[in-house]
């Protein structure tokens, strides 16, 4: 079945007449949507919605990772022709995904792009849709999550990362992805006692209270006891996930503003991301993918690994409640 597919699928993310099920289209030809999901700004029944955040106005160090939400597409065009592995089911044909596309927004006026940004988040969830994004450096993360905490209340987060983000910054309109999360906290948009940040490996003398797992200690402690760790600190709480790129080590992932060196690998990040299934995970972002430091690709097609694995955690509980199981 899946050759007679691959002979006749092309352009999926246009001419596809149904949002499940998986894609037999040549990886090498067609155009590229997010796990060749069709293109659509129709959300009635749609469970999630992956979009595209191509900002980078906000790094400190390499930019490009505007270009990453172009290049996490192209690279997802390999996993869409089989269920993901070692989950047990299929989200790709149990959940209805689409891609919504980028977010629009005038660069020359990089003042109006957090409103801008979360305005676009607020009409998914205004629909009864989650969002995975696609970035764009990490500073996207906080006008996201100003339109989750609306919904939700102070949230948990779930922040793979060489950084804790949270460097003091007292200014309100200052844009700065090494500065967003310690706004989030003092807008109240997350609760630190009950978020965790794994793979940090920098130093900052004000931590604001979150559980921090640092790289060392998954090393030397292993990815299966680090994710039963997450669990216990989150809980059932509300959770937003975001994953910087550079949490894994440059071994794995050279494409990225701030490359730092002894962080995880993407086996571990696979194994945790696995073993925390169950977790409240409401919606989340893979951030700081930046291709023009990686001529290989690899980095992408870790992004574009990670934001499928996040679709398959918030799809696990809604799955499980429907299906009346635990």
């Amino acid at each position: 079945m899946a050759l007679e597919d691959a002979k006749t699928q092309v352009d999926n993310a246009f001419t596809r007449d149904k949002r499940r099920g998986l894609s037999f289209e040549n990886t090498f030809g067609g155009a590229t949507s997010f796990l060749r999901r069709r293109y659509s700004k129709d959300l009635s029944g749609v469970d999630i919605a992956v979009t595209g955040v191509p900002f980078d106005m906000a790094v400190t160090n390499r930019p490009g990772t505007r270009l990453g939400p172009r290049a996490i597409r192209e690279a997802s065009a390999i996993q869409a022709f089989d269920p993901p592995y070692g989950w047990g089911y299929d989200p790709m044909t149990e959940l209805s995904i689409v891609d919504y596309g980028d977010l629009a927004f005038d660069y020359a006026r990089v003042m109006e792009f957090p409103e801008t940004l979360t305005n676009h988040i607020r009409t998914i969830l205004d629909s009864g849709t989650a969002s995975i994004a696609l970035g764009g450096d990490h500073y996207i993360t906080y006008p996201i999550l100003k339109a989750y905490a609306e919904k939700y209340g102070p949230m948990s987060l779930l922040q793979f990362d060489a950084h804790t983000d949270t460097w003091a910054d007292d200014e309100p309109n200052r844009i700065d992805h090494g500065t967003m999360l310690y706004k989030a906290v003092k807008d109240g948009l997350v609760d630190p006692s009950r978020s965790v940040q794994v793979g940090i490996r920098t130093e900052n003398p004000d931590t604001l209270g979150f559980n921090i797992i640092d790289a060392r200690e998954v090393h030397v402690n292993g990815p299966v006891a680090v994710a039963e760790k997450i669990k216990g600190i989150l809980g059932e709480h509300p959770t937003y996930l975001t994953f910087d790129i550079d949490g894994l080590d440059p071994a794995f992932a050279p494409g990225t503003g701030t490359p730092v060196w002894g962080g995880l690998s993407s086996g571990q990040a696979s194994i945790i991301l696995r073993d925390i299934a169950g977790i409240n995970m409401v919606g989340g972002d893979v951030v700081e993918v930046s291709p023009p430091f990686d001529t290989t690709g690899a980095t992408a097609v870790a992004g574009a690994h990670v934001a499928l694995e996040l679709i398959c955690l918030w799809g696990w509980n809604r799955r499980n409640c429907r299906n009346g199981t635990t």
